[in-house]
């Protein structure tokens, strides 16, 4: 068989997803049955290496981040002709879901929502060739695996840098009730939150981190699943362990749930006001724009009592229409004896304070 051909075909049977290969470069192709002295050098060229980040690189909503990867040639032949550097978003299968840039030299162009917000770092070592994605205004939406590809000529290497979002998940139902939701709704009900569907990495997180939820609700990979701490015969019986129960892709039309939302932490502020005598929604709202603010929504609350520490026992409106109250030390007549965010409903008549955002 050809070179190429023999090349393609060992990497197609490796099954490897990572790093990637594109089947160019076979430095020795291994025969188990063969001595060392068997092996064959198809390809005796410098060989291009590409090196990414091995451990996670965290972030969170509105930072800046770096995601690191590098390059050189072994051996080293010195100054090279210029190459390029493709930055791809992966899904979790490792399959291409959006290009994010293409580098060469000083020059690069960002596509999509990346436009503006990403380039290549320029420094490097003398060893190594910079290649690193540095990507400003962090979105929810960019956490997962990032593919960091260098190619010159024929030869094509790459790696895989995972960035995760610090966040928090949370469960949400509408104003209408339990399971009124489709895909498609639930995706806008966690953006109005200020946030979006969560991943089932980001979901199982937060069931290690001791999210117990009976209700099934929407991932954002179409998937319904709940996770579930305490087994009980309502949340799929007593004798299953506990884990995250899935119900497998549903149809994003026809089928409703719940939504399990992703907000992380905020650049702003989350603060509290009241009246003596309480507020409706309406005055609630106003409120907080005399204050120089906006009515908070329920992404931003949990997203304050998890990374901002805020603890308040007052009841207090949401821009969805809730009422709710975050807990970070249970104590009397605030409510259960676990940290959390209380809920009163949506009530429709009553009189509340209000949790405000505002931005820093």
């Amino acid at each position: 068989l050809p070179l190429l051909l023999k090349a393609t075909l060992l990497h197609l049977a490796s099954g490897s997803y990572h790093p990637f290969y594109n089947g160019f470069y076979y430095n020795h192709i291994m025969n188990d049955n063969s001595d060392e002295q068997d092996k064959v050098d198809y390809f005796s060229g410098p060989r291009l290496v590409v090196e990414a980040s091995r451990d996670p690189v965290y972030s969170y909503n509105g930072a800046n981040v770096t995601l690191p990867c590098r390059y050189r040639y072994e051996p080293d032949q010195g100054p090279k002709r210029k190459i390029r550097i493709k930055w791809s978003k992966l899904r979790d299968d490792y399959t291409k879901e959006q290009d994010v840039m293409v580098a060469i030299g000083k020059t690069y162009v960002a596509f999509g929502d990346f436009k503006g917000r990403a380039h290549i770092r320029q420094a490097g070592e003398a060893s190594w060739h910079e290649a690193s994605l540095v990507i400003s205004d962090v979105h929810l939406k960019d956490d997962g695996k990032f593919r960091c590809e260098v190619i010159d000529g024929l030869e094509d290497e790459s790696d895989v840098v995972d960035l995760r979002l610090q966040g928090i998940v949370f469960p949400y139902q509408p104003p209408r009730g339990q399971y009124r939701l489709n895909f498609h709704e639930a995706e806008q009900v966690c953006q109005d939150q200020g946030a979006i569907l969560a991943n089932f990495h980001q979901l199982f997180q937060a069931w290690s981190e001791g999210l117990d939820w009976c209700n099934a609700g929407w991932l954002a990979d179409g998937t319904v699943q709940y996770p579930i701490r305490l087994p009980r015969k309502p949340c799929g019986g007593v004798h299953l362990a506990p884990g995250i129960r899935s119900y497998g892709p549903r149809h994003r039309h026809l089928h409703r749930f719940d939504a399990f939302c992703f907000s992380s932490a905020l650049k702003g502020e989350v603060f509290y006001l009241d009246r003596p005598a309480g507020m409706t929604l309406e005055e609630a709202k106003q409120s907080c724009q005399d204050a120089g603010a906006e009515i908070a929504r329920v992404g931003q609350l949990y997203s304050a009592w998890k990374f901002a520490g805020l603890d308040r026992c007052n009841a207090g409106w949401l821009a969805d229409g809730s009422v709710r109250y975050p807990i970070v030390t249970p104590r009397a007549n605030c409510g259960p004896e676990e940290p959390g965010v209380r809920s009163f409903g949506f009530p429709r008549k009553g009189r509340f304070g209000v949790f405000c955002y505002r931005e820093r």
